[in-house]
């Protein structure tokens, strides 16, 4: 194997191509209840059509930075090895260098981890626990080696905190083999279900995505809940694995699941649906690429119009 083609724990930035094929993260916490409250967008610190499309305006996309508000989060295990099921540990810390012990719990949890690879080939979404000292842990095995980005969605307990989403970047070691970016489209299969994405994601103003989900032709009806909703979205903009999660519109169990997001830029971006059904979560992944406001995908200027999620080139 040609050495320049291996990944070591001082090399992830030659992992820096991006795309992919289609990841699957898998899901494993209880049901927990639906929470009643409108469509919430993480990394962007609002929710709704005019909180998201101000957040985008006035923050920095989320995962972006490793501290933010006066809390860090600190990786403790920077590399891991490709193929071999090992644990994950890490912590957030406050300005005075202190764990974080206390969050307030949203959507069932007290934070979120997502797992990307740059080249969006892997992602996952985990659930972390905390120990009494405030150190989070979680067991992952990994099977493609190069540069990842974690990321911890949390709001601290603390008066007047933000939900704040940090990122830090995670080397995984082994033979690194660069992959591509997927084309863009509608339809993504995972485990016989088909999951086609209806709607448009837009760039610096709220746009609703509809994904619909059926299986052996038949629309699916009975999405259960997972972390209390009938859907869970992120967003992660291809170059810099900027940070978008958002929460579905009230309704469901399906077999359409709608979402209110921003996009922080135009630009390619990959998404990855988790939905539950038949007690088992599933992960349906899309490419979308985001036109400048007023142009369509192919940078020829439109009326008030944007490219639709998932239109192919």
């Amino acid at each position: 194997m040609n050495n320049a083609l291996r990944i070591t724990a001082f090399a992830t930035a030659l992992a820096a191509t991006f795309g992919t094929a289609y990841g699957v993260g898998r899901g494993v916490d209880p049901l927990v209840a639906a929470e009643d409250r409108p469509a919430q967008q993480h990394g962007g610190h609002d929710g709704g059509e005019e909180g998201g499309a101000k957040a985008a305006a006035d923050h920095e996309p989320g995962g972006l930075q490793v501290s933010d508000g006066g809390y860090t989060l600190a990786l403790e295990t920077p590399t891991v090895r490709a193929g071999a099921r090992t644990e994950i540990r890490f912590a957030v810390r406050d300005d005075s260098g202190r764990k974080v012990t206390a969050y307030r719990r949203e959507h069932g949890k007290e934070l979120h981890f997502i797992l990307a690879s740059t080249d969006l080939t892997q992602y996952r979404h985990l659930h972390p626990v905390r120990a009494a000292d405030g150190t989070w842990s979680t067991p992952v095995d990994l099977p493609e080696a190069g540069g990842y980005r974690v990321f911890a969605d949390f709001t601290p307990a603390a008066a007047g905190a933000e939900n704040l989403t940090l990122g830090a970047d995670l080397a995984v070691s082994g033979a690194y083999r660069p992959a591509v970016l997927p084309d863009a489209g509608t339809v993504a299969e995972v485990d016989g279900y088909r999951v086609t994405l209806g709607g448009e994601l837009r760039a610096g103003q709220a746009g609703e995505l509809k994904p619909s989900i059926s299986r052996n032709g038949r629309p699916v009806t009975d999405l259960q809940p997972y972390l209390g909703a009938y859907g869970h979205l992120v967003a992660l903009r291809s170059g810099d694995l900027a940070y978008l999660h958002v929460h579905p519109n009230e309704g469901g169990p399906g077999p359409v699941v709608s979402f209110t997001a921003t996009a922080p830029s135009a630009g390619t971006y990959r998404l990855f649906l988790d939905f539950k059904h038949e007690g088992k979560v599933r992960t349906a992944a899309f490419t979308v690429r985001v036109a400048e406001p007023g142009n369509d995908g192919d940078g020829h200027r439109e009326s008030g119009t944007e490219a639709p999620a998932g239109h192919a080139h």
